[in-house]
Formats: structure tokens, sequence, C-alpha cells
């Protein structure tokens, strides 16, 4: 059990999948304040009543992560209703697959600018009230995609970026009490993972080292504790949680 019962996080593209899972354990951790942040608008409200029926604890708002003036002014909101954020988890996250020669202009912008754009916009919003209160914990989400993966070029691009700003900014941030880390998640069930051809779904289990994929519970595991004062020592790391599957 983590002691999050005075702190405020936000969690973004947590509508749904990975994000939705870690949002559910600060709930169950105590959290005293949650934003769920999500480019669906619905489905992060529907999301929010079903972990907090009583709406005193989550808050689930309408962010476009890759629009830096909405960033912005999501996260003032929510500034001025909490006073401050503690902890943010940058979750949210796209795909546009295609092999290289055949990717568009807008399909390799598009997953920059969520994927690496929406973690450097929503840390820009966070940062410097961190760094005034010697205080805060940062987790990136990124993936074992970074290494490299047929198809993924924009993707592994995007999630490579975000390991190099991890790094960065934790180097930047340690003697402000802040830390920076970085899970990488690698052949986990979610929704994501299913749209994929069935036949390379199928194979994909077949290869895994351990006969299954990760559960996105094991992902929030390890979000939990980056999140917490458990892991004061820890920043600046990118931690592949593949079950084996990529091991670097």
């Amino acid at each position: 059990m983590y002691d999050f019962q005075d702190k405020y996080a936000v969690v973004t593209g947590a509508a749904k999948g990975i994000g939705r899972a870690i949002a559910e354990r600060f709930v169950k951790e105590g959290v005293k304040g949650l934003a769920i942040l999500d480019y669906d608008e619905e489905l992060a409200k529907k999301t929010s009543a079903e972990l907090d029926e009583s709406g005193s604890v989550v808050v689930a708002l309408k962010c476009n992560v890759a629009d830096y003036d909405e960033v912005q002014r999501v996260f003032a909101e929510l500034n001025e209703k909490w006073g401050r954020i503690d902890i943010l988890v940058n979750n949210a996250g796209i795909t546009k697959d295609k092999m290289f020669h055949k990717m568009s202009y807008d399909q390799m912008h598009d997953v920059m600018n969520v994927n690496f754009f929406g973690v450097y916009n929503c840390c820009a919003a966070v940062i410097n009230g961190m760094r005034d209160r010697c205080y805060g914990k940062i987790v990136n989400i990124s993936s074992t995609s970074a290494y490299g993966n047929i198809g993924q070029v924009n993707y592994a691009a995007s999630k490579g970026a975000i390991n190099g700003f991890t790094r960065s900014l934790a180097k930047e941030s340690g003697r402000k009490n802040i830390t920076v880390n970085a899970v990488l998640p690698g052949g986990v069930d979610t929704e994501m993972m299913r749209a994929i051809p069935e036949e390379k779904y199928q194979a994909n289990l077949a290869a895994h080292p351990m006969g299954r994929l990760g559960s996105v519970d094991e992902i929030a595991n390890l979000v939990m504790f980056l999140s917490s004062d458990e892991s004061s020592y820890v920043s600046g790391e990118c931690i592949i949680t593949s079950g084996s599957w990529i091991i670097h």
C-alpha cells in the first residue's frame, strides 16, 4: 500500500487500457485527487464515474495533449482546483503503423505530436510548479518499440525520443527532488495489441518467453512504485516491462 493520501495526480490517455489501469490503482491507493485526461471526453467521464461514483476524487477532462495551448489551459484549471500537481503520468499515445516507404508525412507527424510532444507539453505545464515546491514524480509511458520495430518508424522514433527526454529531464531535476522515469511495456494485452492482425498476434504470443502477454495491472504496479516516495532514489531510468520478451 502506497501513501498517496495527500497527493494530486494526473494521468493522460486514462480512459482505457494501461492508462485506465493506472488511474484505477491510484484510486485504490487512496490518492487525494486524480485527473483523467483523454481526447475522448465521453469515455473519460464514463471511466471517471466508474472509478469514483461520488465524484469527490476523480475528475475527467477532455485534453488533446498534442495541443500546447489546450494543455496549458487544462493544467491551469487543475492547479486552480487543487493548488498543485504532485504526480504526472504521461500515458497518452497513438499508432499509425505503416512501412516507411508507404508512410505519409501526416502519419509520421501525428504520432510524434501525440506521443512525444504530448509528453513535452504536459511536462512543461507542471515542471515549474514542481521545481518551486521541490517535489514531483513524472512517469512517462514509453515502449520496447523504441528499440526498433518493422512498420513502426514513427512510433519507435516517438518512444525513443521519450527515453532521451526522460533521462535528460531527470538529470536537470534531481536537485529539486523531482524524479523522472519511463516505463517501457512490451507485449501487453491491450486493445492496441489486439488490433494487429490475428496471425501476427498469435505469432507474438507463441514467441513470448513466458508464453503469455503482460496485463495492464502489471504495468500499473510499476507505475505506482515510481509515483511513490518508495522510489525516491530511482530517477532517469527507462524500465523494460516485457516479461523478458525484450532484454536490453
